[in-house]
């Protein structure tokens, strides 16, 4: 059977990572991370204590320390910077205030964008992002925007952070999160915005399970077309 190329698109805590874990699973595709990419740069750009305007040394240390992706005991994917594991590091608050400048920087996203690129070639593929639609995988055979209100993302991205012992506060996580939309809705480089024949779909009062039965659903279209 053919296999797709999926992009899922949307504001931050919509529900796309979780989504397209259990996609990529129940699909028997790759689920390839991108935001945990940016974050991965981000990490280590403010570990090297390093600004906007030092693009060639941020781009020198993801070079030094590849991105890469494993798996866990318990199936959830880790990410490594070269042979650190930084799955937990990238999620802490100083690395989620700073990625959307980091992001921002237009080598740095054209760098991680070839190698994303690189790995989808071949299909059999599913990623989340801001940008996967438009930029990443503009001939993507199934695009889908997710987007919910700032109140249940706020809440999403609360509960997390508490599961995972990151002190949280849900006003500033409320504030924050309007801030990144608007960061990445304006920026110059790669804008936040769904792709012009992407599928909208409101997470909002949705759960999960819903929401991936309306992707499956999506999949099992295009697929039985062939």
């Amino acid at each position: 059977m053919r296999k797709i190329r999926i992009a899922i698109d949307g504001p931050a805590s919509s529900g796309k990572s979780t989504v397209v874990k259990i996609l990529a699973k129940e699909l028997g595709y790759t689920y390839l991370d991108t935001g945990a990419m940016y974050r991965t740069a981000t990490y280590l750009a403010l570990r090297a204590g390093l600004k906007g305007h030092q693009v060639s040394d941020i781009l020198a240390l993801i070079d030094q320390y590849p991105i890469g992706f494993g798996l866990a005991e318990d199936g959830t994917q880790t990410v490594f910077a070269g042979d650190e594991d930084i799955t937990l590091a990238i999620r802490q608050n100083d690395v989620t205030a700073n990625v959307s400048w980091v992001s921002a920087l237009a080598e740095v996203r054209e760098k991680l964008v070839a190698e994303q690129q690189r790995i989808a070639r071949d299909g059999g593929i599913i990623m989340d992002g801001r940008d996967i639609g438009t930029v990443v995988l503009p001939d993507a055979e199934l695009k889908v925007f997710l987007v919910a209100s700032v109140e249940e993302r706020a809440e999403r991205r609360y509960k997390e952070n508490i599961e995972k012992g990151i002190p949280a506060d849900l006003n500033q996580l409320k504030q924050e999160i309007a801030e990144r939309d608007y960061k990445d809705s304006t920026r110059a480089v790669s804008p936040l915005k769904p792709a012009d024949d992407a599928i909208h779909f409101d997470t909002t009062g949705v759960s999960i399970e819903g929401v991936v039965a309306f992707i499956s659903k999506k999949v099992a279209e295009i697929l039985d077309k062939d």
